[in-house]
């Protein structure tokens, strides 16, 4: 079964053919970062005309990239949830003009769970269950996927995301957007127990995470310094930024995955690239007897080939959509399209 999918979440516009969800045949993406640097972040209705300018071309390499023609496609896939909602709509109104002018079924993809069939790529051998955590700039939550199509969030932030504190972090440091990777590397060098940085944990709720707190006492640390006349060590700010996150999420990845009776523990979203959490994550399941699954670099951003992936799964479980699918900026992802 060969799927093309497309992805306009937010400021990456991709495309990617699989065949029988696994087996990526092509996958492209036309990254806007350097559009957003000017402004520190993600414009909306720039992102937006961006991939109204690119996403015809995209799918057409994506299909010249796989070796075949629009006849060979089974399937048309899209992220329809959750993102901007401008970016969304561009995807959406895409692939349901793709869908009719070719006859084909469209399958409406949530962003979350194509996060999480990341790993089904890079990992041959995993099948559900097993406990995800997907940690973004737009989500942090730890998610029992209990099988392809049915999921269950156990714990998850209830104000920043993880990603979205690393960008802040990065950009008081100096850092243009997206800032993480800098972040990682700067931190490197520095002394993690320098700058003493809270870790939140939610009453009642142990799964629950809180990060607007964190992203507050770096702002605040550092603007303390600076009116001292002085200025931070950047490495140091670094290191204790990201033990602080890392604090934060293994401990807590760890725990849901016993909570949900899982022995497998895969890791998906932007923040899954940074070396400190992929360390840590490391050392605490091998101490659990977990199996720990790290998707590599490339799979860890958005992309399409993990929107193709996961909607195999959703084919053959028959979550298809009509012409009058809609987009969505928030939808958990334990929920069928609506």
């Amino acid at each position: 079964m060969t799927i093309l999918a497309i992805e306009t979440s937010c400021d990456e516009t991709a495309a990617a053919v699989s065949r029988n969800g696994r087996e990526i045949l092509s996958s492209c993406v036309a990254s806007q970062a350097d559009i957003h640097e000017l402004y520190g972040g993600v414009v909306p209705e720039i992102a937006s005309r961006r991939h109204i300018e690119c996403v015809v071309q995209i799918a057409e390499r994506a299909i010249s990239d796989a070796g075949i023609d629009m006849t060979s496609l089974d399937a048309i896939a899209v992220t329809y949830a959750p993102g901007l909602i401008g970016a969304l709509l561009v995807g959406v109104g895409f692939a349901k003009a793709l869908s009719f002018a070719l006859d084909l079924p469209l399958v409406p993809v949530h962003h979350i769970r194509g996060h999480i069939a990341a790993n089904l790529i890079a990992f041959p051998e995993l099948e559900p269950p097993f406990l995800c955590l997907v940690a973004s700039g737009g989500h942090t939550q730890l998610i029992d996927v209990r099988d392809y199509t049915d999921f269950r969030i156990l714990g998850e932030t209830r104000d920043d995301a993880a990603g979205e504190a690393f960008d802040k972090c990065a950009r008081m440091l100096g850092f243009g957007y997206p800032g993480g990777a800098e972040l990682d590397k700067l931190a490197q060098g520095g002394d993690d127990k320098k700058y003493p940085l809270p870790r939140a944990s939610i009453d009642g709720s142990s799964l629950d995470m809180s990060f607007s707190g964190l992203k507050t006492a770096v702002i605040n640390l550092i603007h303390n310094i600076r009116q001292k006349g002085e200025e931070p060590d950047a490495k140091s700010v670094a290191a204790s930024f990201s033990a602080a996150v890392s604090d934060v999420l293994v401990p807590r990845a760890i725990e849901a995955a016993k909570t949900a009776g899982r022995s497998k523990l895969a890791v998906a979203g932007g923040v899954a690239a940074n070396s400190r959490i992929r360390s840590d994550l490391t050392r605490a399941a091998a101490k659990h007897n977990i199996s720990l699954y790290l998707p590599p670099i490339g799979l860890c951003g958005d992309n399409a080939a993990m929107i193709a992936c996961q909607a195999y799964y959703e084919l053959l479980a028959g979550n298809t959509a009509g012409s009058d699918l809609n987009a969505y900026a928030t939808m958990p992802c334990d929920e069928l399209v609506r």
